[in-house]
This record gives C-alpha cells, structure tokens and sequence, in this order.
C-alpha cells in the first residue's frame, strides 16, 4: 500500500526549475523524510532529506547549492525545489521516511533536455 505520494515532475530545459512535492500521511509527521532518485539503468540514490523539525537538512554534493529541501507539517508535505537543473538530475524521483519504509510509491519524472 502506497503511503507517500510524488508529484511534480515533468520536462524541463538545462538551467530550468521544478518543485517537487511528496504528500504523506499525518502519523509520519515525526519522522524525517528523503528523497531519492533513480535514473535508468542505475541504482537509487539519495538526493536530500528533512528532520522531522526541520532544521537539519543534509544534500550529497552533486546537489548542494541546487536543490532545496522543506516541510510543512501543517499540510504533511515535503517539497523538493530543484534549480539549475542538469541532464544528469534525468530520474524518477522518490520519497519516503528515514530510514526508507519498504513499500515506495511511483515516484515522480523528471527530464531535463540539452
């Protein structure tokens, strides 16, 4: 059973911008949650994740600087704001708690042309 949902995603030139955002249910409002990418061919990875306060926000380098990680627990959803987008960033994107429950949704596309 699915319990986080992606949205978000589409199509967007190199340089472009997307918001992504991930709805979960009120009773994960205590744990942190990630987001994870996973481009054809490769293995998941993850992307960015949020304390369930907030205020601890740890990237990989390959995005620091570019992606942006919030919360709002008021309406229990995370939002992943992606700038200065790469074809490389190209993937599904995920997200789930920290640390990952075993049953992820469909994930969100992202596609970023050249």
């Amino acid at each position: 059973q699915v319990q986080l949902v992606e949205s978000g995603g589409g199509l967007v030139q190199t340089g472009g911008s997307l918001r992504l955002a991930c709805v979960y249910p009120g009773r994960f409002r205590t744990y942190a949650t990630a987001w994870f990418r996973q481009a054809p061919g490769k293995d998941r990875e993850f992307v960015a994740a949020i304390s369930w306060s907030g205020d601890r926000t740890p990237y990989p380098d390959f995005v620091q600087g570019r992606f942006t990680i919030t919360r709002d627990h008021t309406k229990t959803i995370v939002f992943l704001q992606m700038n200065s987008l790469k074809p490389e960033d190209t993937a599904v994107y995920f997200c789930n708690t920290v640390p990952p429950r075993p049953n992820w949704g469909n994930g969100t596309l992202v596609t970023v042309s050249s």
